[in-house]
């Protein structure tokens, strides 16, 4: 039977190149974004051909891709050139944990990996539930404060919150979740957090080192809980800040670690 998936896949973002390599089809993949960093491997096999906001136009076109993937309205003026040139293009819009599952989903079945990706699915589905019970029996929730940028301040994304929820923390900010761009999460004024007053600071500064030392350092954060019991910790952007498949198994891994060690400690009001 004639294999009629495509066989020429740019990906311009990371979840898809981790998503097909997670289903074992990454041989169909011939070129990769910048910003790839899981697999690891990824970056030595596939040549870079794209940013986040911009993409190498012909070195992509030299790669003769059957199929283009892209994010969000983020990258519409790069799908927009490529589909001038008579290139397939799929664009994803996912930012919640169910449209996460749905976009593995949906690229499973357009490789021919639909029950690779189905299996992966009700796999984690079910990981998630087991570490969602764990934390409805936590005897306290903390409130967290995550943070994504620094300057200026900028707080999670719709999946980062539901994940902080599932793994038994309560986001400070639930407000922004659903803002897809990050200029419409941005913190104006530090004193909202101060107000706020975090139990715990999560830093994921986007590919750059969190620097507890510099957040304690702000005007009036040493009222805060979380700054004055030292409950400040880092998440790498990698694992939580993708909208693949590493935020919803090793991103919220390491967020329940964080929030039930707090939990335990802090059993007494």
């Amino acid at each position: 039977m004639k294999d009629r998936y495509p066989k020429r896949i740019v990906c311009m973002t990371e979840e898809p190149t981790e998503t097909l390599y997670l289903l074992g089809e990454q041989d169909r993949i011939v070129g990769i974004s910048t910003y790839t960093v899981r697999p690891a491997r990824a970056r030595k096999e596939k040549p870079v051909v794209s940013a986040f906001t911009s993409a190498n136009i012909d070195k992509i076109l030299d790669l003769n891709p059957d199929l283009v993937i892209g994010f969000s309205d983020i990258q519409a003026e790069i799908a927009s050139e490529l589909i001038k040139k008579g290139v397939e293009v799929h664009i994803f819009n996912h930012r919640t944990v169910e449209e996460i599952f749905n976009m593995i989903q949906q690229l499973g079945s357009l490789v021919g990996a639909g029950e690779k990706a189905a299996k992966f699915i009700g796999e984690t589905e079910k990981n998630l539930e087991t570490i969602r019970q764990k934390s409805s029996k936590l005897k306290r929730k903390p409130l967290v404060y995550f943070e994504e940028w620094y300057e200026p301040m900028i707080t999670g994304i719709d999946w980062v919150t539901e994940l902080i929820e599932i793994a038994g923390g309560i986001d400070c900010f639930p407000e922004h979740k659903n803002k897809p761009l990050a200029k419409n999460r941005i913190v104006a004024n530090p004193e909202e957090v101060i107000q706020r007053n975090p139990d715990i600071i999560l830093g994921s500064w986007c590919g750059r080192k969190f620097r507890s030392d510099r957040v304690i350092k702000r005007a009036g954060w040493h009222q805060i809980n979380a700054v004055n019991n030292k409950d400040l910790f880092e998440i790498d952007s990698a694992i939580i800040l993708q909208p693949g498949p590493a935020a919803l198994t090793d991103g919220v891994k390491a967020l329940q670690q964080i929030i039930h060690s707090w939990s335990e400690r802090n059993l007494n009001p």
